[in-house]
């Protein structure tokens, strides 16, 4: 079952991790290795949680990167299902 409307991961990410650390977007990115840029990308949405990223995500904030990726994934899933509709696919029976 889909999660109503999940918010992005870099949502989640800003709120439960950077905000209540006191952590800017420079420190936070240094401390996982990648540029403020990257970062930033992430917070506002504009760039999803990779592999990697969620390792880096798992280490620093002590959690595990599957918690990252399948957040991830329940936003895309969630985006795509909202054009469903719009999809030309034919449904596929056997004989």
């Amino acid at each position: 079952m889909l999660m109503h409307n999940p918010p992005h991961p870099g949502e989640v990410l800003k709120e439960l991790c950077l905000e209540p650390l006191g952590l800017t977007v420079t420190d936070a990115a240094k401390s996982l290795g990648v540029s403020r840029k990257t970062l930033s990308a992430i917070l506002n949405g504009k760039s999803g949680i990779s592999p990697e990223m969620a390792v880096r995500l798992s280490i620093a904030f002590n959690t595990s990167s599957e918690s990252w990726l399948n957040q991830q994934s329940q936003y895309d899933l969630w985006q795509a299902e909202k054009h469903r509709k719009e999809l030309q696919v034919k449904q596929l029976f056997v004989a």
